[in-house]
């Protein structure tokens, strides 16, 4: 009955150790990044265009589901 015990706590306190190397080895590596300067996406000209266009599908999607239209 005492070998029992004995292995339980030894158990316990690998498992103690392995989350405190791993929580070190996590902490060591985020040390370790060089974070650069964030740069904004440039999307250009093509992209900044209008994009929502009242179509025939859209017009039927509004009517089927009842939502009011743009147009009165």
């Amino acid at each position: 009955m005492h070998d029992k015990q004995q292995t339980a706590i030894n158990r316990r306190n690998f498992l103690r150790a392995a989350g405190g190397a791993s929580t070190v080895a996590v902490a060591t590596a985020a040390a370790t990044l060089n974070p650069d300067e964030a740069q904004a996406y440039n999307p250009g000209e093509e992209e900044m265009g209008p994009r929502y266009q009242e179509t025939d599908h859209v017009k039927a999607f509004y009517r089927v589901n009842g939502y009011e239209t743009l147009e009165k």
